[in-house]
């Protein structure tokens, strides 16, 4: 599981340090082989680790190409999805087209979500942070499923 926001610098080739918490888990669990792609609802990426985004990607191909939504979400997901590797260093290299997908430039947040990583703008995790937290404490009504969690 991947869990916590850790802000950290993309460097001048658009390289970004993995930090080391989750090195050894990803050299585990998919060799240091992960694959980036574009969120559909958020101005941020997605980074999986390999097998990961391999079921993701199954499911999606499987969905047939007749549906216009479902040919949508074929042609962002899969279409932008990018295999990347942790180098030597630790780093991975995000490319240019991603990057500028979800306006990166120096300062970035990762953030773990369980069985990936969302990649943002540091400024722009901030200015959404902020407003799910503003939206939570405007809106108490939760739904069934949501109410049966017990924090």
């Amino acid at each position: 599981m991947f869990r916590g926001v850790n802000t950290l610098n993309l460097d001048a080739k658009g390289r970004m340090a993995m930090p080391s918490k989750y090195r050894e888990r990803l050299q585990a669990t998919c060799d240091d082989q992960l694959v980036v792609t574009v969120d559909l609802s958020d101005p941020c990426l997605l980074l999986y680790p390999l097998p990961e985004w391999e079921d993701i990607e199954r499911k999606l191909v499987r969905l047939g190409n007749l549906d216009p939504r479902a040919r949508r979400l074929q042609r962002m997901l899969i279409g932008h999805a990018t295999e990347v590797e942790l180098d030597g260093n630790g780093r991975i290299l995000l490319p240019p087209p991603l990057r500028e997908f979800a306006s990166l430039d120096k300062r970035i947040a990762l953030t773990g979500q369980g069985k990936k990583f969302e990649i943002w703008d540091e400024q722009t995790w901030n200015e959404q942070r902020d407003k799910w937290i503003e939206a939570g404490a405007q809106d108490s009504t939760l739904s069934e499923e949501l109410e049966s969690l017990s924090l």
